[in-house]
């Protein structure tokens, strides 16, 4: 596929047909996914690629804790796991919210799911002083995560990035014996889509683009 096809149809994908995801294709798709950039190319990720379905039912388990959360807010109209806002939805409500099926099945039906880890110590945090949420460290990690999804694209197979389990991340550490020193950065099940989407909602340009300041005139090309 094309570099701009591929990227404008690479879909959360979360159902899959059960058909395998053959070693060697798996294999092509790390392979070109590891050419992503990372902090001074310490290249910190390691990745778990977790078949077992003793395993696979323990992680689906993990997402519980963060999806009922996620759903409560969501349903009390509330931007989910905002970090700026606590949760309206008192703790007796969170724990008697369900869990829809749709945040678990992923991972249990998936042909392998993907436990993306990074090594603390080989990212650089430079927001970690700030009296807010770290995130520029996710840029030592994520773009891995992303060239893996476009890899699968390409190769004719999908996923989805979930963090859910990360709420839990002690004991994803245990269940994978992790080292204290990695953060768990998302989990990715990998698989043969169902259906696979090639018309993507997204934000026009000139919705999220700005010209030389956040409150500057809108992004649109110059005529000429």
């Amino acid at each position: 596929m094309e570099l701009y096809d591929v990227m404008r149809t690479t879909a959360a994908v979360r159902e899959f047909t059960g058909d395998p995801l053959p070693d060697e294709v798996l294999h092509r798709i790390l392979d070109h996914a590891r050419f992503a950039p990372s902090g001074g190319n310490r290249q910190g990720a390691h990745l778990v690629l977790v078949t077992d379905q003793e395993a696979r039912e323990r992680l689906a388990e993990l997402n519980e804790l963060a999806v009922r959360r996620y759903m409560a807010q969501r349903n009390a109209g509330e931007s989910p796991w905002n970090p700026l806002h606590a949760p309206g939805p008192s703790a007796e409500e969170i724990a008697a919210t369900p869990v829809p099926p749709s945040f678990t099945e992923p991972v249990l039906t998936a042909a392998v799911v993907v436990v993306v880890c990074v090594d603390l110590g080989r990212v650089a945090a430079m927001d970690q002083d700030l009296d807010r949420i770290g995130v520029v460290s996710g840029a030592s990690v994520y773009p891995l995560v992303w060239n893996l999804l476009l890899a699968a694209r390409a190769e004719g197979f999908g996923g989805t990035i979930t963090t859910m389990a990360v709420a839990r991340e002690p004991d994803v550490r245990a269940l994978l014996g992790i080292p204290e020193e990695y953060a768990v950065a998302a989990v990715v099940p990998l698989g043969k889509p169902v259906k696979q989407l090639t018309r993507l909602k997204r934000q026009a340009v000139e919705e999220f683009v700005t010209r030389e300041r956040f409150d500057g005139e809108p992004f649109e090309p110059t005529a000429g």
